[in-house]
């Protein structure tokens, strides 16, 4: 047992957008962070004396294999040639630990200045977790870092801890997938957890591409300048940069379009179909490069991705997700698919603490328009409730949120996986001592 009481936890919530990272016992995170990184092969730097190369040498950058990582808004936000943008995690799951480690370096150093020997660490991982992933987590957080303790949590009980329930049916949609998942007495039914691919990123994605067919293309923010001749009056200047990453650009245009996102789309109140939504008023957005487009139907048809995944197969340029597209289930689909899997005694209590949480689930209407079609689906004894935490922000952190609440309770300091325990059994252990 670990009684580590005086000193605050760290939780860090890796996700496939974003990572959250900050003290227990508060009610935000500190650092947030995207959790792709620039990555430049140190080969194709052949001139050393370059200043723009050593301009950014910020301590976040690591050299490993040959390879330099540059981490964090900042250094992400620095065009710098041949620097490709890579995501260490796919499908939610880790796919390259490297980068993992650096991203936690970055927060541990530059965004919370701490030591990690001396908090215990609270991670969240997606229910689908697997034993390997939770050891080596385990392993390098105890090996490489020395943390004192440190427990795994499941992501959809953090997000049920979150709103102050054991029991409830978590509806995670965040940047790379969707993920419902049931939560009974503060543990996660594995048996009936559905996941879909689709999440932030690939709506993003179709909103590019929807309006590159209307002739709009997103000017990323390094290529170009804007000056101003008169007051008020700008001119904008096209820079080139031709040793800039196909991936970058792509980094730099989603940044931008899943801001059109956020600010204009909504969840329809019924199934699109362009007949209905052609003459719909439009709004407009200014992009950074000063030109001012309306957007139509797109703010409807985007979002309604989520509830109609085959909707994807009537966007040019989405042909390679269109074939998986066909075969997924849309949301409300989802959650009666997952409630059906549960034990008949507690699909009553699911279907009326139904929580939504990740930063594509905090789309405007999205809750209602969820609501009304589980109405329309589910048995008629049910009580159909979607819950969904007042504003964006708990939204968006509501898995840091209850990491938060968790490692701060008083009852939960028996819980931690200790170092001793570790260095006496194993990283296997963590399968025992986090459920």
């Amino acid at each position: 047992m670990y009684g580590g009481d005086e000193v605050s936890a760290i939780v860090i919530d890796l996700g496939s957008h974003t990572c959250k990272a900050g003290y227990a016992g508060e009610d935000a995170p500190k650092a947030v962070f995207p959790s792709a990184v620039g990555s430049v092969d140190e080969m194709e730097v052949d001139n050393p004396d370059n200043p723009e190369d050593n301009s950014g040498s910020a301590p976040d950058l690591k050299s490993k294999g040959k390879r330099k990582l540059y981490v964090g808004s900042q250094a992400l936000g620095f065009r710098r040639d041949h620097m490709e943008v890579i995501s260490p995690i796919r499908d939610g799951m880790v796919v390259d630990w490297d980068i993992v480690e650096n991203i936690w370096d970055h927060a541990f150093r530059e965004c919370l200045l701490i030591d990690p020997k001396e908090h215990p660490m609270l991670l969240a991982e997606p229910c689908s977790n697997t034993q390997q992933q939770r050891e080596k987590a385990a392993e390098i957080m105890f090996e490489k870092y020395q943390v004192p303790a440190l427990f795994l949590a499941k992501n959809a009980v953090l997000t049920s801890f979150a709103s102050g329930r054991a029991t409830s049916l978590v509806v995670d949609s965040g940047g790379g997938l969707t993920t419902v998942a049931p939560v009974h007495d503060g543990y996660v039914l594995q048996k009936a957890v559905c996941t879909s691919p689709i999440g932030g990123g690939i709506l993003t994605d179709c909103l590019i591409k929807s309006l590159e067919q209307k002739g709009i293309t997103i000017k990323p923010r390094y290529s170009f300048k804007r000056k101003e001749i008169r007051p008020g009056e700008f001119q904008t200047v096209d820079l080139d940069f031709p040793d800039t990453t196909e991936s970058y650009k792509l980094y730099c245009q989603r940044a931008i379009a899943s801001d059109i996102k956020e600010c204009v789309s909504r969840a329809p109140d019924t199934p699109y179909d362009d007949s209905s939504y052609s003459n719909i008023p439009t709004t407009s957005y200014e992009l950074p490069d000063g030109q001012i487009i309306e957007v139509g139907a797109d703010r409807f048809k985007i979002p309604d991705i989520i509830f109609n995944p085959s909707l994807v197969q009537t966007i040019p340029g989405m042909e390679s997700f269109a074939e998986t597209a066909a075969s997924l289930r849309g949301l409300p689909q989802m959650v009666i698919d997952s409630i059906n899997k549960c034990d008949v005694d507690i699909r009553r209590e699911l279907f009326s603490s139904i929580l939504l949480a990740g930063g594509t689930a905090s789309m405007q209407q999205l809750k209602e328009r969820l609501e009304k079609d589980l109405l329309e689906e589910s048995p008629q004894a049910a009580r159909v409730k979607v819950l969904a935490s007042g504003n964006a922000t708990e939204r968006r952190f509501s898995v840091w949120i209850g990491g938060s609440i968790l490692a701060s309770l008083g009852s939960f300091q028996q819980m931690w996986f200790s170092k001793s325990e570790y260095e006496e059994h194993g990283a296997s252990y963590v399968q025992r001592k986090c459920p």
